[in-house]
């Protein structure tokens, strides 16, 4: 499970030499994308500049991750590259098998039943070949990925769209199909056509009821889900500098669903806390060594015009709680027009259920501020007018919240707590009464919202929103629902007005597990059997 350092090390140590080279090749300042992206060039050393959106460069990324769906083809391929050994840090995550209905420990089981044979293999040929295992049940693959392995100025790619979630660590992390992975981890490079520059500059600061998931919602709403296509999009400014680390992972998490290659922001202390946080302080002390490289280069965000080819710029203080859909990510309503846009449209407006979770909005934060209305809810006898439910991002997340109390508060509501996976978010979810045909409206803080993404059924209308706001509107029952100005009727016939949403940005007695769900390979790989292998060894 442990971070590798010492790879770390060696790629803060070959940055400054290549980005100064750059620098001069290219003969201007440097974003950070810029930098991170000269840095890997599969070559070393930059002996070109390169052409954005022309040019097909060779990349050396540092790290792969795959998913338990996408990992089993990748696998069988890398058996037949002769290799015995990944070339590079590798981890396979189990956490798209694991289908959400009745409540974690039941759906766990189950999947572990119906699926022994695809993660027996996958168990032993990451046994096998040198590639960390993570469990079914150990929690999402991008979560985990932030918590353990991605680093500031740092390439990695996985086999998962929102691979990006890791730019919330000032990596530059892709996502690619598993071929592509097969490739870096049988120690080959990987050719990436060299993006565009697409820069979104946040001035002000969050406040009330919004969320770092408004960011996105935001810019989703202004490119569309195909604005940010061969482009990587950096984030800088004094709004980005005040948000939390997990909450620029929220942000970068789902530029998938513009189309971007990948998104990032520039090295701080809010990434500093959370490294340190979550035992990593290591790779502080490396990469404060080299800080001036794991961000833009100052002309850059003084004059950002000049270098991006797109700039948006956003006021965080004015930003207003969005909820994006429904059948879409990019359809952006402020939650003060969403009455008005409702009724024009025909959309349902009785909320049926709220979900909280994915690896977009999974983190301590995400779940302690949704809990601060759940509070609230209960404190002031309110019963909630929807189902609810949550999907943990990790098991460290789980335990965490469990041993402050979070988990508990969520199920004094009637939270139905899922297994620590993707679940709803991807389609995994057997949801009770789906098959009625009957139009309905569900609320969520995934990234996906397309027609038939978390149920199957095509009559229900799925609409993304933060998780703060996914607590409020489960409580009202209505998508209606502002809770910045409507108050809500309690069991005595009360009107009760929410405050709004606070949270930890971490946990302040730090994070805590008991077993993480990790598999480490053995030593020596040679006399471990593949378990379930269509190949004759």
């Amino acid at each position: 499970m442990a971070f590798d350092i010492e790879m770390i090390k060696k790629v803060y140590a070959n940055m400054p030499q290549r980005v100064d080279k750059a620098r001069a090749l290219v003969g201007r300042p440097l974003t950070l994308s810029e930098k991170i992206l000269y840095a890997h060039l599969w070559e070393g050393t930059p002996s070109q500049s390169f052409s954005r959106g022309k040019d097909y460069v060779d990349f050396a990324p540092d790290r792969v991750a795959c998913q338990d769906a996408t990992a089993q083809m990748a696998l069988l391929q890398f058996m037949h590259a002769g290799k015995s050994k990944v070339a590079v840090p590798t981890t396979v995550h189990c956490d798209h098998l694991i289908q959400a209905k009745v409540g974690a420990k039941t759906d766990l089981a189950v999947a572990n039943s119906q699926s022994k044979e695809v993660f027996d293999f996958l168990s032993s040929v990451s046994n096998k070949y040198g590639i960390g295992f993570w469990k079914p049940g150990s929690g999402i693959i991008h979560q985990i990925v932030l918590e353990n392995y991605a680093f500031p100025g740092g390439m990695m790619i996985g086999t998962d769209s929102h691979t990006v979630n890791a730019g919330g660590l000032g990596m530059l992390a892709i996502g690619v199909g598993g071929a592509d992975a097969v490739d870096v981890m049988s120690g080959m490079s990987w050719e990436l056509k060299f993006p565009k520059l697409i820069g979104v500059k946040l001035t002000g600061k969050l406040n009330g009821w919004t969320a770092p998931k408004d960011v996105i919602l935001k810019v989703a709403d202004i490119l569309t889900v195909k604005g940010g296509t061969g482009a990587i999009v950096e984030y800088f400014g004094e709004g980005a500098i005040a948000m939390s680390c997990t909450g620029k992972g929220t942000i970068c998490n789902m530029g998938a669903e513009i189309g971007a290659t990948t998104s990032t922001f520039g090295y701080d202390d809010s990434m500093r806390r959370y490294l340190i946080a979550t035992g990593r302080q290591d790779v502080v002390d490396a990469a404060d060594q080299v800080a001036s490289y794991l961000t833009a280069d100052p002309e850059v965000y003084a004059n950002p015009e000049t270098y991006f080819d797109q700039l948006i710029e956003i006021n965080l203080s004015e930003l207003e709680p969005h909820i994006n859909g429904p059948f879409t990510p990019d359809r952006g309503t402020p939650v003060s027009k969403m009455k008005d846009e409702a009724a024009k449209n025909g959309w349902p407006l009785k909320v049926e259920w709220g979900l909280i979770g994915s690896c977009t909005n999974s983190s301590y934060e995400d779940m302690s501020r949704a809990v601060s209305i759940v509070e609230q809810a209960v404190a002031n006898n309110i019963t909630p007018k929807a189902e609810f439910g949550i999907n943990p991002g990790s098991e460290q997340i789980r335990y965490t919240i469990e041993r402050d109390g979070i988990l508990a508060a969520f199920e004094k509501m009637g939270t139905k707590v899922f297994t620590n996976a993707c679940g709803p978010c991807i389609g995994q979810w057997d949801r009770e009464g789906a098959d009625k045909g009957e139009k309905n409206t569900i609320v969520h803080s995934f990234n996906r919202n397309f027609s038939k993404r978390a149920d199957g059924q095509p009559h229900t209308h799925a609409v993304v929103t933060s998780p703060e706001m996914v607590a409020a509107l489960a409580n009202s029952g209505r998508l209606d629902f502002n809770p910045i100005t409507d108050t809500l009727l309690n069991d005595n016939g009360e009107a009760i007005k929410l405050n709004p949403p606070v949270g930890d940005e971490l946990p302040n007695r730090g994070v805590d597990v008991e077993d993480a769900g990790y598999q480490a390979p053995a030593s020596d790989g040679r006399a471990v059997e593949v378990v379930g292998s269509p190949t004759s060894e």
